[in-house]
Order: structure tokens, then C-alpha cells, then sequence
């Protein structure tokens, strides 16, 4: 009798699905994520379906889950990992458990802005953070946009560190933006954006941060009354497949994947930059006072080296510096 180990099975399940992207004359895949109907997330997964359906003439469909109806971030990126869905979105933080060097990316101001951002991602040093993701049965396609992160609360306005001191502050579960809130006095809550809005409305946490997109999405505006574009961190999406099933397919199927979902990606990044502004005019209009002008120079200097050197004292200087000299 012959046995398997569990990723050699994993594969020849896979295979037998997809019979390696030549098979069934459609094959669905499920793609889920957090982000509600609203969000340009959503509106860039049926971009990325149309462009996918279009490159594979209809052999390759997605089945689209917002709205965390497939569950949290780390419910569905284990369930891509396992093979129960196919296809995952979620901010970078959420994937630093299993490839603990993407940390890099949440260390506060590390990027001067989104062009800054987006070389560092679409170039060796984020294709190279993908693919130490294998390791963990995940193939990543693209990164999309989350955006650069504003800090949010109930209490008054912030401009300064020590406005945030003694506020309980949801974060994600990412050490380095627990470390940072910590420095700043804050008291981290990590949990997930599918329990956030209920944990402001009831004030079990009084503050939160996230780009002004997922602010506007997913009504925060409702619960938070002082808004200010602190900008001390930027988070891209990750958009990954089951490394399995992706194998399993042509390298044809592959391709059509690849660059359907960079092309998805690089119009979702769009939405976020041209809708920005009006997201902001349409927050004030529903009460929020927004800070848009902030010095960020008290806020680095309590948090940016500190949290730089927990990264560089485990893991080294070098992508830190190699993505400081891409800021040039």
C-alpha cells in the first residue's frame, strides 16, 4: 500500500479538481474577504472577475465573499491554507504569524508615501515577502491597497501623543502596531473588523485606526467622532490562493491569474487615491471632525526607532534599508 504525506495529497486533490486547468469546461473558485459590498475591495474583486473569466474565456469563474461572510481574516486565510476556500484577501499584518518578516512593512512611517509603497511591493523585495508564503501553502498573486492608516475615537480630538494616552485603541494583531500604541499610552485591543463596530458602539474600545476607506465602508462614522490623518502607517492587501490548486493548473490558467489580479489590484489602488477626498467631505458631513494638517514629528520620535529596532534586533537591517534607499 501506497501513503501520502498531507501536501502530496492536498496536490493530487487539487489536480483531480481543477484535472490542471483543463478539466470541466468552468471551474469556481471562492474568494473571500472582509470588507463590506461598498468598499473599492469588493469592487475590485469583480473587476478581477471579469478580468479573469475574460482571460480564461469562462474557465476560470470567481465566487465573490464579502462582508467577512467566509469569517475573519485569520479564519480564511486557514481555510485557504486548508483548502476549504480557494482565494483570500486581507491586510498584510494578518499573514506576519506564518512569514513573521512582513512585519517590515507595518513598521510606522516606513514609507514616504504610496509611490514609495508601491515600488517596495511590486518589486524584489514584496515579491520575495510572497514567495516566503509558500512555505505556509499559500501562493500570492498581488498586492492591493489598503491605504495609509488615520486614527479614530469617541474622546477629542488627536494631534498629539499624548492625546492617545489611557485610550483603548483596537489594533490588529500585528506586534508592531501593538508595540507602537503601546509607546504611545495607548492600550491595544487586537481584534477582528468584524467585531469592530460593535466594540466602539458599545465602548468596550474607544478608538481605532484604519485608512479613511475602511472608515468610510464600513460606517465607523457612526461610532467615532474625531478622525486625524496621522498617516503613521501604510498596509497593502495581500490577495492569495491555495498553492496547491494553484499548481494544479496550466501554466496558462496561472498566468491568467497572475495578471488578472495585479490588474484588479492596480484599479483598486486608483479607486482609493480618487475617492480619498470626497470619502473625507462626505465624514465631516455625517459629524466627524476630521484633523487632516498633523505634525508626525512627535509621533516618530516617541515610536519610529523603537519599533525599527524590534524588527532590525530579530531579523536583521537589510530589507529595512533596501527599502529606505528606494525612497530616494
Amino acid at each position: 500500500m501506497k501513503f501520502f504525506n498531507l501536501k502530496t495529497l492536498a496536490a493530487l486533490v487539487a489536480g483531480v479538481a481543477v484535472m490542471s486547468g483543463s478539466a470541466s469546461a468552468e471551474t469556481a473558485l471562492r474568494f473571500g474577504y472582509e470588507a463590506p459590498r461598498s468598499d473599492t475591495q469588493h469592487i475590485a474583486a469583480k473587476k478581477f472577475a471579469e478580468l479573469l473569466k475574460d482571460k480564461t474565456k469562462g474557465e476560470i469563474k470567481l465566487k465573490l465573499f464579502p462582508d467577512s461572510t467566509l469569517g475573519n481574516a485569520q479564519t480564511m486565510i486557514s481555510g485557504v491554507r486548508g483548502g476549504t476556500i480557494d482565494l483570500e484577501m486581507s491586510g498584510s499584518p494578518n499573514f506576519t504569524g506564518l512569514e513573521p518578516k512582513l512585519n517590515v512593512i507595518d513598521i510606522p512611517f516606513i514609507f514616504k508615501d504610496r509611490a514609495h509603497a508601491f515600488k517596495v511591493l511590486d518589486g524584489e523585495i514584496g515579491q520575495g515577502l510572497l514567495k516566503d508564503l509558500e512555505a505556509q501553502g499559500l501562493k500570492g498573486l498581488a498586492y492591493w491597497d489598503v491605504g495609509f492608516r488615520a486614527f479614530s475615537n469617541s474622546k477629542h480630538t488627536v494631534t498629539k501623543p499624548e492625546d492617545i494616552k489611557g485610550l483603548k485603541v483596537r489594533t490588529n494583531q500585528n506586534p508592531m502596531y501593538i508595540e507602537a500604541f503601546t509607546l504611545l499610552g495607548g492600550n491595544p485591543v487586537p481584534m477582528p473588523l468584524s467585531e469592530l463596530y460593535t466594540a466602539l458602539e458599545t465602548r468596550a474600545v474607544d478608538a481605532q485606526e484604519h485608512p479613511v476607506g475602511i472608515f468610510w465602508s464600513s460606517k465607523l462614522y457612526e461610532v467615532q467622532k474625531f478622525l486625524s490623518l496621522t498617516n503613521h502607517g501604510y498596509t497593502p492587501l495581500i490577495v492569495v490562493m491555495n498553492k496547491a490548486k494553484f499548481d494544479a493548473l496550466s501554466p496558462e490558467l496561472q498566468q491568467a491569474l497572475l495578471d488578472s489580479a495585479k490588474e484588479a489590484g492596480a484599479y483598486q489602488r486608483q479607486l482609493n487615491i480618487d475617492n480619498e477626498k470626497e470619502i473625507i467631505a462626505n465624514v465631516r458631513k455625517e459629524g466627524v471632525e476630521v484633523t487632516e494638517q498633523i505634525d508626525q514629528a512627535p509621533f516618530k520620535a516617541v515610536i519610529e526607532e523603537k519599533v525599527r529596532k524590534t524588527f532590525i534586533d530579530k531579523y536583521g537591517n537589510e530589507l529595512v534599508e533596501k527599502i529606505d534607499a528606494l525612497a530616494q
